[in-house]
């Protein structure tokens, strides 16, 4: 073996990686089909550079050890010498084979979410088999991975250092290169991060300004946001009262002079009508027609938004489907960090299925899905409703038309879904069903003969979600219950909510479309309008008294001029009003921008 050996072959290792992230980051440039400016290719290459040394030492570090403690044989120790050079080879292989896999993964998560590995990266790891069952059915995994290794093992042979002269072992373990690349680290991790990319205008810019392995150690340690810590904050005393104003509504008074219980009286009669609250995965507004779209997408939808209460100005508060959930239970503004819904001891908490089973509905959470994932099923067990996911199919017997690593089919859920609720209603009480879709997920397959679309595109995915919504509408005409049923359906977030800034609203907007003929008078509400002002608006129109603590308002009741909607991330949040959009983030001055979207 050679006495330069340890030099060589880290220079090799760390060329390698940085030509990797340098393509990576060029292609996802052109990947983003955006136009950037001179200055911002220089910008992101030139700051993408240093993020990329700074995360360097961490490959170099194992094998800094490595040369460290293997000896340097002698030339008459041909054999070892020879194994040896043939074992750093392999791992040299490993290394650059890595370093693809890595750069194939930040291309199809950018697809996904156009950002480089954020907090959803950190939470999917949790989730191992639907996250590597959902790659394995989204995209050709096998040839990837062929792919990859036909480029590493001719470039590794012909590319990885061979000996060139021989000497004698001393027998010493050398830690001066390994304390090197422990030092580089620790200085990489101290003095370069993410947040230098934060006051870029353009998110893009931000985004391809970092590197993935940099950006998901941010996020895995962020995962869990002290908001006192990270956030500006008001005294108690004046927080305490501006949040009560805020709240205050007609027809609600609050029970102490100080926190948010208030006693809601009734602004109607009673209604003991049965609710159908369908969550949409994915289902941004543009897909539907009445929004615009020209692609046909969503006939049965644009259908019930023709027949029924079609919402125009509504925006998720979040990315991810248990932001929408939270929104949707428990009616309250996103917070950094970790939705309720996957937060240690949130249960008991006051809900929408907890103030209808109060009143004696039998309230339902119902998921295409294994409820495991995300927390789902503890949280709304924990909170009163009725737990129901693909687990209780058999015993229902139910026939799978299809199902892959998210779910049975949505035709499949709601025929599951009906079978609850006859049985519910037998028993001859009103029933509240929160149902959760999944087929517009990811792989997007479903069963053959539904739609004129090919499986696996998110636009396929889209029509045969909206055909499946149709065909369980007309199923439940049938039913005895229907007359008496009001069926919501509304998005849980959108397709994607990346753009050039850092919260566009135009991406967070979603559907809702309230249908009940004969309970439901055929129009447009038109007023701006968050996910969390659901449940409230829902107890407001069936005519309930009750306490509330929920954050969101009665659109029906509220006086012009209040309406606001939250959006936000994992780690920016945003305050959505008329022409404005307030921005919070982590450690940094509120800033107030152009919301983009037309005054109510």
């Amino acid at each position: 073996m050679n006495a330069d050996r340890g030099h060589r072959r880290l220079a090799w290792i760390a060329v390698s990686f940085l030509c990797v992230s340098v393509t990576t980051r060029i292609g996802l440039a052109i990947f983003s089909e955006t136009d950037y400016g001179i200055t911002d290719w220089a910008e992101f290459m030139g700051l993408g550079l240093v993020f990329d040394l700074a995360v360097l030492p961490w490959f170099l570090l194992p094998w800094t050890i490595y040369e460290g403690v293997v000896p340097v044989f002698s030339p008459r120790a041909r054999l070892p010498g020879r194994f040896e050079g043939a074992w750093a080879a392999a791992w040299g292989c490993a290394y650059l084979a890595l370093f693809l896999v890595i750069a194939a993964a930040e291309f199809a998560f950018w697809a996904e979410f156009n950002s480089r590995f954020d907090f959803i990266a950190v939470d999917y790891l949790i989730y191992t088999t639907e996250v590597l069952g959902n790659i394995s059915q989204s995209f050709p995994v096998g040839w990837w991975l062929a792919a990859i290794v036909g480029v590493c093992l001719p470039v590794c042979w012909f590319t990885w250092p061979r000996a060139r002269r021989a000497v004698p072992a001393t027998g010493t373990i050398r830690w001066s290169r390994p304390l090197i690349a422990a030092a580089a680290m620790a200085m990489g991790a101290i003095f370069i991060d993410p947040e230098m990319t934060g006051a870029k205008s353009d998110v893009f810019v931000q985004q391809l300004s970092l590197n993935g392995v940099r950006a998901f150690a941010h996020a895995y340690t962020l995962n869990e946001l002290e908001y006192d810590r990270y956030y500006p904050t008001l005294a108690v005393a004046e927080r305490d009262a501006e949040i009560r104003e805020l709240l205050r509504e007609q027809s609600s008074n609050f029970v102490a002079p100080t926190g948010i219980t208030r006693k809601v009286a009734a602004r109607r009669p009673l209604r003991r009508t049965n609710v159908v609250l369908i969550s949409v995965e994915s289902l941004s507004a543009e897909f539907l027609g009445h929004f615009g779209n020209t692609q046909g997408l969503t006939p049965e939808l644009d259908r019930l938004a023709d027949a029924g209460l079609l919402f125009t100005r509504l925006y998720a508060t979040g990315t991810r489907t248990v932001r929408g959930l939270e929104a949707l239970s428990v009616g309250t503004p996103p917070t950094p960090g970790q939705s309720i819904v996957r937060r240690p001891n949130n249960d008991g908490l006051e809900n929408l299925g907890e103030e209808l089973q109060e009143q004696g509905w039998k309230t339902f959470w119902i998921y295409g899905g294994y409820g495991l994932f995300d927390n789902m099923n503890v949280f709304f067990e924990g909170n009163g409703y009725e737990v129901v996911d693909r687990s209780d199919a058999a015993s229902e017997g139910v026939t799978i038309h299809h199902e892959n690593i998210w779910g049975i089919a949505d035709e499949d859920l709601y025929s599951l879904a009906l079978a609850k609720l006859d049985r519910a209603n037998a028993e001859g009480t009103p029933f509240f069903a929160h149902v959760m879709t999944t087929s517009n997920h990811r792989p997007y397959t479903f069963p053959e003969g539904r739609i004129d679309l090919p499986q696996k595109s998110r636009e396929a995915g889209v029509k045969y979600t909206d055909w499946a919504i149709g065909d369980f509408i007309r199923r439940s005409a049938g039913k005895a219950w229907f007359d008496n049923t009001l069926f919501i359906i509304v998005a849980d977030h959108t397709s994607k909510a990346g753009g050039r800034s850092d919260l566009p609203p135009q991406r967070y907007e979603i559907p809702m479309i309230w249908y009940a003929p004969g309970l439901v008078e055929p129009g447009i509400m038109p007023r701006l309008m968050s996910q969390i002002d659901v449940g409230p608006s829902l107890l407001g129109w069936l005519g309930l008294d009750y306490e509330s603590r929920f954050f969101g308002y009665d659109i029906f009741n509220l006086e012009p001029g209040r309406e606001r909607a939250f959006i936000g991330t994992y780690q920016k949040l945003g305050y959505l009003k008329a022409d404005r959009l307030v921005v919070l983030d982590v450690n940094r001055a509120p800033q107030v921008l152009p919301s983009g979207i037309a005054a109510t």
